[in-house]
């Protein structure tokens, strides 16, 4: 494929979509994206994106309470739901992530910094989310970047660790 070929792919014919195939995607797409994805840029290497499939109907009615009315049948119909979320407490992986200076963490360390901290993993881990989309593109599959549900909620069903 050539290069205008991608960018088409990626950015020109990259419009949301409302609908999809009955294609389904695979755990070696999943895979894919993700090995595609992982290195992209971020501010000192943090990659503070984490990524949650969601692929069954059960999984999927799960997060239904948290959607916006009209974003139930798009997301429940879809072959797969991408949660992106983000590690406030990326920086514990810098001196892998930035081994150069392992020296960054001290950047976001401390209560005194949680708000940069916090600040730091949203952007950054919002960056990753495009790198996402733009992986899948770039395989050809369809996305629906989606800001209609309940954030605190979504949190709470899946990023909340049981008690």
């Amino acid at each position: 494929m050539s290069n205008s070929s991608i960018a088409d792919l990626i950015f020109s014919h990259a419009r949301s979509h409302n609908a999809w195939s009955n294609r389904p995607v695979t755990d070696a797409q999943l895979r894919a994206l993700y090995e595609h994805l992982k290195w992209g840029p971020t501010s000192v290497n943090c990659s503070p994106a984490r990524f949650i499939f969601l692929r069954t109907s059960e999984a999927k009615e799960k997060l239904k309470p948290a959607l916006a009315p009209g974003n139930v049948d798009k997301t429940l119909s879809a072959p797969i739901v991408a949660i992106v979320a983000f590690d406030t407490r990326f920086y514990e992986r810098l001196p892998a992530l930035f081994p150069h200076n392992p020296a960054v963490a001290s950047w976001f360390e401390g209560v005194e910094k949680q708000e940069f901290a916090h600040t730091t993993a949203f952007r950054n881990g919002t960056l990753q989310g495009a790198y996402l989309i733009a992986a899948a593109r770039a395989q050809g599959l369809d996305c629906a970047p989606m800001s209609g549900f309940n954030n605190a909620a979504v949190d709470q069903l899946f990023l909340t660790a049981p008690r």
